[in-house]
């Protein structure tokens, strides 16, 4: 089921113009990726941790003692919903210090340059990613829907940490989806307990991208393998990540209503289902193109 939906996000969302299903065409031709663009309540997921994000298009504010760090901005139409949720939750925009990216596809990294001039943040990335945001998608093994690129203010290497107030964030870059690709990881403090937080990255392959034989990136699948192995390592009690599908966030926010003492985004194993279905489906490719 999980495979399912996440073949289903991947195939719908990066199928070029023309060519999607008459179900998503009248959103298309909008501007790619508006199905994913909806106004969704903003909650508090655990800790210092807020959901400010779509429908599906996640992104997190996480609030520390010196300000706020946003991950990720959603598309460049989604910053009005990004701002009023933030603003629903009682939290300032000013207050937004640092801006970090999963990944800088025009899904997830197209509003930080709007973000970026509403708040004055200073935006942290990977150094491979970086040039990506800096050109707004144009420089990119593969690139996908332009956007407005955005200057980076900071690079980080893997392993490195991103410090605001009393909160470090960890980056760890995986490889594959971009160049670029970072899972963020950090400690949630709630009810006396401390929890391990992975922001995980996105591991699909983008549709017409192979792992065989492929001239933009001939050792992608070399990098795939190692950021499955990276990601399997970490140590996971609360599984997020950039789309609100991949950690079925709408059957999460209605499991917290009807039973706020028992937090379902507390799942260390969804994390590794999610992992496992991913992993699977890049093995058959290379299976397949052999």
């Amino acid at each position: 089921m999980l495979m399912r939906r996440l073949l289903t996000l991947a195939i719908i969302l990066f199928l070029p113009a023309g060519l999607c299903s008459s179900s998503c065409a009248h959103s298309q031709s909008q501007f790619p990726g508006a199905e994913w663009n909806h106004p969704f309540k903003p909650f508090h997921i655990i800790g210092n941790i807020y959901y400010v994000g779509t429908n599906d298009l996640a992104c997190y504010l996480i609030t520390t003692s010196a300000g706020y760090i946003l991950l990720d901005t959603g598309l460049e139409q989604s910053a009005p919903i990004i701002k009023a949720n933030i603003a629903e939750l009682g939290f300032k925009l000013t207050d937004i210090k640092i801006m970090l990216s999963s990944h800088a596809h025009f899904d997830h990294v197209g509003g930080h340059a709007d973000m970026k001039a509403a708040t004055g943040a200073r935006v942290v990335a990977s150094a491979p990613d970086a040039i990506v945001l800096e050109s707004g998608g144009t420089k990119s093994f593969f690139p996908l829907t332009p956007f407005k690129p955005v200057k980076v203010d900071q690079v980080v290497k893997d392993g490195e940490t991103v410090k605001l107030g009393d909160v470090e964030m960890t980056a760890h870059v995986v490889p594959g989806h971009t160049e670029g690709n970072t899972a963020w990881t950090m400690v949630a403090a709630e009810g006396g307990k401390k929890y391990d937080v992975v922001f995980a990255a996105s591991m699909s392959i983008n549709p017409g991208v192979h792992m065989v034989n492929f001239k933009p990136w001939p050792d992608i699948a070399v990098a795939y393998e190692r950021s499955f192995q990276v990601l399997k390592q970490l140590h996971c009690d609360v599984f997020l990540g950039p789309h609100a599908r991949f950690f079925d966030m709408e059957t999460k926010v209605r499991l917290l209503k009807e039973q706020p003492k028992t937090n379902p985004f507390i799942d260390p194993v969804g994390y590794q289902q999610y992992l496992s279905s991913l992993e699977q489906t890049f093995r058959t490719q290379i299976k397949n193109e052999q």
